[in-house]
């Protein structure tokens, strides 16, 4: 395939599998517009090359897999903002779900709020020790509605799930694993080997058979898909709000936020 030059992702492709680098490390690797449309572009890439049998998501460094969006985006979003990142982010899962080649997750360090539901959109999820996994909505003044509040309970249970959302406490690795929320907890320096073990498993299996078992897996799940947009309509009310700058205003300043008015 073409040459494709990417601003914040990094792509490879070696032995059959693409892996897909959200490299924004300064931020810990948060998402803003532009990360969103090349993660999707690189999954559709790596989807339709005849080449490549796994996918791998990941974030550059050892800080975090994904920290979400982009606070100093999300301080300055309005409604039509939040749309337009509504759009991003359903495009970027409708073409991870609908992959019918296996994506594992490699997470290292921080994998919180967006980037959790990243890693939750993936099939495998494998963790370094190091990895912290919660969501922060309730924090911010949002809500997880991006495959949040529809995956984690079929993964956690409903009660873990209300746990994680509403108190938005971060989870270590091995709590995770525990809780059926990642598959596979390593050490960090044995993270990249573990991955590689289980990318060569995958492409030593049938791939129509791969991708039969994928879409028969995700069929339930999936019959969730409705309550996506109808979630973002939500969000873009809410991005809209005092409550929700409020929010966003208290992380920037490094305070807590003050909700109570809210009440």
């Amino acid at each position: 395939m073409s040459s494709v030059t990417y601003t914040d992702i990094l792509y490879d492709l070696s032995d059959g599998v693409a892996t897909i680098t959200i490299n924004r490390e300064e931020v810990r690797n948060a998402f803003r517009l532009e990360t969103l449309d090349e993660l999707r572009d690189a999954v559709l890439r790596a989807e339709n090359d005849s080449q490549v049998g796994v996918m791998v998501i990941t974030g550059a460094g050892d800080k975090a897999f994904c920290s979400g969006g982009d606070i100093n985006m999300e301080s300055k979003s309005n409604r039509q903002e939040a749309r337009r990142l509504g759009q991003r982010t359903m495009a970027l899962s409708l073409a991870i779900r609908t992959s019918g080649k296996p994506i594992i997750a490699k997470v290292r360090g921080w994998c919180v709020g967006g980037g959790n539901e990243l890693n939750l959109i993936c099939d495998l999820t494998v963790a370094g020790q190091s990895a912290k996994f919660g969501q922060a909505g309730a924090k911010m003044g949002s809500v997880p509605i991006w495959w949040g509040t529809q995956l984690l309970p079929r993964l956690v249970g409903d009660k873990r799930a209300k746990e994680i959302v509403f108190l938005c406490e971060p989870h270590a690795a091995h709590e995770a694993q525990a809780m059926g929320w990642v598959n596979l907890v390593v050490p960090d320096e044995e993270l990249d080997e573990a991955v590689r073990k289980w990318c060569t498993r995958l492409l030593s299996l049938s791939p129509q058979a791969l991708r039969v078992a994928k879409h028969q897996l995700n069929m339930e799940a999936d019959r969730q898909w409705p309550s996506i947009p109808v979630g973002y309509e939500f969000i873009s009310f809410i991005h809209a709000t005092d409550e929700f700058h409020e929010g966003t205003s208290a992380f920037l300043e490094k305070r807590p936020a003050e909700f109570g008015p809210y009440r």
